[in-house]
């Protein structure tokens, strides 16, 4: 698959609702802690949200919840592999990506064919605390590598002035939380991650 360049990470349908009418190709729900329908209601309202735009939208860890409501895409994490049933997806149709942080889990991911692997955190991100290091543009690299054929997306402590490196060293995507979360205007913020992006498109 071709990745967007941009992919906007959100917390919150209302941040699709006001976000994708603006470019955004290529977004995840990233739902933590919600009733199952408060989960159902959230992820059925970006499934027509991202139709009406055409948008990719990406269901985080949710891959029940995305195959009952007719997602086409879910992101993993490492924790989330064990109870997933890749086959499901995989009959359904509906793509994966998976995230990683050490060799080892890239050659778990790997093997599992992916449509994307994901690389993090990149830099230092303010959004949480991670257990990992930054991993930096060197492992960007090493990653591009090892992955081959596989498109490689970049997450961390991202921001447009850094972006060059990032693809520079490799990376198909650069996955924007913090950024734009942390904006005094988050509208005026994404269309310049498209228009920093576009060329590339």
């Amino acid at each position: 698959m071709i990745l967007d360049p941009f992919y906007l990470i959100v917390g919150h349908v209302s941040r699709i609702e006001l976000l994708v009418p603006h470019g955004v190709r290529l977004v995840q729900l990233r739902l933590k802690d919600l009733p199952e329908d408060e989960l159902r209601r959230q992820l059925a309202r970006a499934r027509d949200i991202c139709a009406v735009h055409r948008a990719q939208l990406v269901v985080n860890d949710h891959w029940e919840l995305a195959l009952d409501l007719r997602c086409s895409f879910v992101h993993l994490g490492q924790e989330d592999l064990e109870g997933a049933d890749l086959d499901a997806l995989r009959r359904a149709g509906v793509r994966f990506g998976l995230s990683t942080h050490d060799e080892a889990e890239l050659e778990r991911a790997l093997s599992l064919d992916p449509a994307y692997v994901a690389l993090g955190p990149v830099y230092p991100t303010l959004l949480k605390k991670m257990k990992w290091d930054p991993q930096g543009l060197d492992r960007v690299r090493r990653w591009k590598t090892l992955a081959a054929g596989t498109p490689l997306v970049g997450i961390g402590g991202l921001t447009p002035e850094r972006l060059p490196g990032l693809f520079a060293a490799g990376a198909d995507s650069a996955a924007v939380v913090t950024d734009i979360q942390q904006a005094d205007d988050p509208e005026a913020r994404c269309r310049t991650w498209i228009a920093a992006t576009e060329h590339l498109r």
